[in-house]
């Protein structure tokens, strides 16, 4: 029973490093596009973003995504070295994706949606870390 544990933890482990993967594919999509995909889907206009919830001092949107991606890296590569890479990667991206918007046309730097980032980033991190605390004791 053990070993079947085990091999179930494995495949687990292995489906949330391919969901981190492939969100962090998207995101560079995303992000990189000169427009909105989403606002040319839902609105047909490129250049409306949709908003999930109305921003407050950070964009709502990227809080959001971040804190996904993010989860998904922090369980994916759960050793103590790994979060450390994981971390200092997520905040890497978020800051040189939010700069690459200086020079894609449609897009714009917003200190707002750098900040979002951030945010979700660091949310992520701290429910992380509370559950690996609690996991020990």
């Amino acid at each position: 029973m053990n070993n079947n544990l085990k091999i179930y933890n494995m495949n687990v482990l292995t489906i949330i490093k391919y969901l981190f993967y492939i969100s962090n594919i998207l995101l560079l999509v995303f992000y990189l596009y000169p427009g909105s995909i989403f606002g040319c889907l839902i609105y047909s206009d490129c250049k409306t973003q949709p908003q999930l919830t109305r921003d407050f001092l950070v964009s709502s949107n990227h809080v959001y995504v971040f804190f996904i991606i993010s989860l998904l890296g922090f369980l994916a590569y759960i050793k103590k070295k790994s979060v450390a890479w994981i971390l200092l990667y997520l905040l890497f991206i978020s800051i040189f994706l939010e700069l690459a918007h200086l020079f894609i046309p449609n897009r714009g730097f917003e200190i707002k949606d750098l900040a979002g980032n951030f945010i979700g980033v660091v949310i992520s991190f701290l429910i992380f870390l509370i559950f690996k605390l609690r996991k020990k004791k």
